[in-house]
């Protein structure tokens, strides 16, 4: 069976200032385009079978520059949408609510841009994604390719692992333009690299 390669795009202006970038669409920053640009090596050597990719911008881009090809847009790749928490950082957002956890507490709404989603329902899409992949992996022809966002490779990694939602709080948050690979052994899910440039 082949592995999942999920990559986090490269570095934003907000992923740099700690911003929650849900929906807002932000550029790469010149360290962003190089660190894409340096996953191209590791990933020329795999034999992908498929590659899908967050439709926003700083997904595309960075798989492009990671010289994938055939990239499908998946819209559940798509960041968490941070409803009235987007553009904020987790200190800006505990000004107001000192016990502020993500995973816990989730988000409040937004404006119409920006409604927000439960955590259900980022995992929800989540397994979605997965349902789609895992099919392709079983034939054992190569690996699969996603390119998404710090948060949603957290609770894609969890749903993977059969875990709930909600363990992602466990899980590092995965740098900008790094990959990490899940696999399987006996059938059993696990994590074979994390968080690797």
């Amino acid at each position: 069976m082949g592995e999942l390669i999920v990559i986090r795009h490269g570095q934003t202006e907000w992923s740099l200032s700690g911003q929650h970038a849900g929906r807002t669409d932000v550029p790469l920053t010149d360290a962003g385009k190089a660190a894409a640009r340096a996953l191209a090596p590791r990933l020329a050597r795999r034999r992908l079978v498929a590659v899908f990719s967050s439709p926003l911008g700083r997904a595309m881009r960075t798989a492009e520059l990671a010289g994938l090809t055939g990239v499908k847009p998946d819209p559940d790749l798509l960041e968490w949408d941070y409803g009235g928490y987007e553009g904020l950082t987790a200190e800006q957002i505990r000004e107001s609510r000192p016990d502020w956890d993500l995973w816990r507490d989730g988000v409040v709404p937004g404006d119409a841009d920006h409604p927000g989603e439960q955590l259900a329902q980022v995992a929800a899409r989540t397994d979605a994604v997965l349902d789609r992949i895992r099919p392709l992996l079983s034939d054992g022809d190569g690996d699969v390719a996603v390119v998404a966002h710090g948060h949603l490779a957290r609770v894609l990694t969890v749903r993977w692992l059969g875990l709930d939602a909600s363990a992602s709080r466990m899980l590092g948050h995965p740098h900008p333009g790094t990959l990490s690979l899940l696999a399987t052994e006996d059938g059993q899910p696990f994590i074979s690299a994390w968080n690797v440039p």
